[in-house]
């Protein structure tokens, strides 16, 4: 399911409940006590697909301005990270949220995995709207509500080598695209092609976006005062009514031709392999193929 797809089943429910109280307001004359009906449908709205690609535009721009905020050092330490490039498909940009993630051991002696002594900014108020959605539309169960994320912001070329998420993590988990293309490549034995390049069993095309990932900490791996966001307690996912569910897919309905693709859209795929995982979870790499719009591409 795309984020476009998520965005306008959020409102085809609610436009379900409400359609035969929107769709007409009766009013009474002062005058006569005659009842009269009045056709509101005309009334200038936003279409879906316009909300839908603001909705997104709106997640980029907020990303920059994450990015602004990391270059004048207003958040902590931790949180925002720009190492140095100095040759394709080395270095990237990061803004974690909930916890610091090691990639590889650090200057310290830090082994892989996340950083205990180590506080971050907490997960933005946006992301969380991104967050009770993926529970919501049971792209992630309710069980597994993420309490930290990651943003990857690369130049062209740029990727993440092959690896396999540390365990510190719990399974599933999600990553969300938004705005330009990419590869990622999964398989058991990846191989590197040349700078930035690698190649595997399998690669799934993330045709449109940024890429933002969700994931739940182990509990007994969470920072020291890690405090859980009270906001992302207790998220439950809707109930479907199959009937209902049916009616909305047909394609003779008008939900579902205004839920088809369109422009700019977002995708999701999901991550992970059971609870704890296991050593046959296949690596996987991702790697930038053009510049998008606005020449920067995010994970």
């Amino acid at each position: 399911m795309s984020w476009a797809d998520m965005a306008q089943e959020d409102e085809l429910v609610e436009e379900e409940e409400q359609r035969e109280l929107n769709k007409r307001m009766v009013n009474r004359s002062a005058l006569t006590g005659e009842m009269k009906m009045s056709n509101e449908l005309e009334k200038p709205k936003l279409s879906r697909e316009q909300r839908d690609t603001s909705e997104q535009t709106r997640i980029v721009n907020y990303v920059h301005e994450l990015q602004e905020l990391g270059i004048k050092g207003e958040l902590k330490e931790k949180t925002y990270t720009a190492p140095q490039k100095w040759m394709k498909g080395k270095g990237r940009i990061t803004i974690q949220f909930g916890c610091c993630y090691n990639y590889a051991t650090d200057k310290n002696g830090n082994p892989p995995g996340i950083l205990q002594n180590e506080l971050v900014d907490p997960i933005p108020k946006l992301f969380k709207v991104i967050i009770r959605r993926l529970i919501r539309w049971h792209v992630l169960p309710p069980t597994c509500v993420p309490d930290s994320c990651i943003v990857n912001i690369y130049d062209e070329g740029d990727c993440i080598p092959p690896h396999i998420d540390n365990h510190d993590f719990v399974r599933p988990f999600c990553t969300v695209s938004f705005v330009s293309e990419c590869n990622i490549v999964f398989g058991s034995n990846l191989k590197v092609v040349g700078a930035g390049e690698f190649t595997g069993s399998i690669a799934i095309p993330l045709p449109v976006g940024i890429s933002i990932t969700f994931r739940k900490m182990d509990e007994a791996k969470r920072p020291i005062g890690f405090v859980p966001a009270p906001d992302l307690q207790g998220i439950e996912p809707l109930m479907y009514d199959v009937n209902k569910k049916k009616r909305l897919d047909s394609p003779k309905s008008e939900p579902y031709r205004r839920r088809q693709p369109f422009g700019m859209e977002g995708k999701m795929e999901i991550r992970g392999f059971g609870e704890n995982g296991s050593q046959s979870e296949p690596r996987y790499s991702t790697q930038s193929r053009r510049r998008s719009a606005n020449k920067r591409s995010f994970r």
